[in-house]
């Protein structure tokens, strides 16, 4: 038997997956009491969670249900295993960066804020900055939006999410770059200390490291200088990855583009210049969040803790590098 404890509300369908050996406990979210519970399968990013970690005795695993637990490593006690998300925000993260991409490339966002002006200005030149008529089709016609196809994507932080990200754009023609800590082969995929060397190189960055003390403001003033004119830098990661101020500057000077899932300060408040700033779209922290999502994210908890009653390894434990 092992005692797992889960959120109070959490529907009964999601615990489908579980063993019968496991007795399930439910954790008020306000409370005083103190619970007796084996492996803890942590609510999603819940400010109350180290307040709750203190009623509860005896845990042994925590098993968090996002990539990131950078928020939760400062209170977690080093003797409790601490257990990720990998691979369950493969499919819905990626599929929020192909839609960034393609959002950006097409000017949606633009053109939504014309319908809801009620604008029709289909052969006036977009006032983004990066819009021009270069080369042949001068004269003939306006550039209104971009092709994907031959361009070439830099993924920064390639793990499994990276995977699914160039798995996605593969069909579109684009030729990947792939950066890690830590150089690898097949695929090819550089060294960190690249970084530098490949962001000339990208029409479109993707942010999608953990965040560590070694990615806080990955991308500052020189990193956002190396770009492209009129590259897009889409953070799908956390909001410190980017320096907040630096990525002003660029956009303000129409340096770059920008694709922002996460910021700095997170949630954003009401008149930040991020809101306004040009060429810089945003959704607030969503990319993971579909219902497919936690259906996932809890037949992975369940497979965990099969794991744990069988002896076997647990899947994605987190290392002294925070991941």
């Amino acid at each position: 038997m092992i005692r797992v404890g889960v959120d109070e509300t959490l529907s009964p369908e999601l615990l489908r997956d579980f063993p019968s050996e496991a007795k399930i406990v439910r954790i008020p979210n306000h409370s005083i009491e103190e619970l007796d519970v084996d492996f803890w399968i942590l609510p999603f990013a819940r400010k109350e969670a180290a307040t709750t970690f203190t009623r509860l005795r005896g845990v042994k695993v925590v098993q968090s249900m996002m990539a990131g637990v950078d928020w939760v490593l400062p209170w977690l006690p080093k003797n409790v295993t601490l257990c990720d998300g990998r691979g369950i925000h493969d499919i819905s993260t990626s599929e929020w960066v192909v839609a960034a991409i393609l959002s950006e490339m097409k000017r949606f966002p633009h053109y939504r804020d014309m319908q809801n002006r009620g604008e029709w200005r289909g052969q006036a030149s977009v006032p983004d900055g990066f819009l021009s008529e270069p080369g042949v089709q001068v004269g003939l016609y306006r550039i209104l939006s971009e092709d994907l196809s031959g361009r070439t994507v830099l993924i920064v932080g390639y793990g499994s999410i990276g995977a699914a990200i160039e798995s996605r754009l593969a069909p579109f023609g684009v030729n990947i770059l792939r950066l890690a800590r830590s150089s690898r082969t097949n695929p090819k995929v550089a060294p960190v200390s690249e970084l530098h060397n490949l962001l000339p190189q990208a029409d479109v960055v993707v942010a999608i490291v953990p965040f560590t003390a070694d990615t806080h403001k990955l991308f500052g003033p020189r990193e956002l200088a190396l770009m492209k004119t009129g590259a897009l830098l889409v953070n799908a990661a956390r909001g410190p990855v980017v320096d907040t101020d630096a990525l002003l500057e660029a956009l303000a000077q129409n340096k770059i583009r920008a694709a922002l899932d996460v910021t700095d300060p997170e949630p954003l408040p009401l008149g930040h210049p991020l809101w306004s700033a040009p060429n810089c779209f945003i959704t607030p922290h969503v990319a993971g969040s579909t219902p497919e999502f936690v259906f996932r994210a809890f037949h992975f908890g369940a497979a965990q803790v099969r794991r744990y009653l069988d002896g076997q390894p647990l899947e994605n434990i987190v290392t002294e590098a925070g991941y």
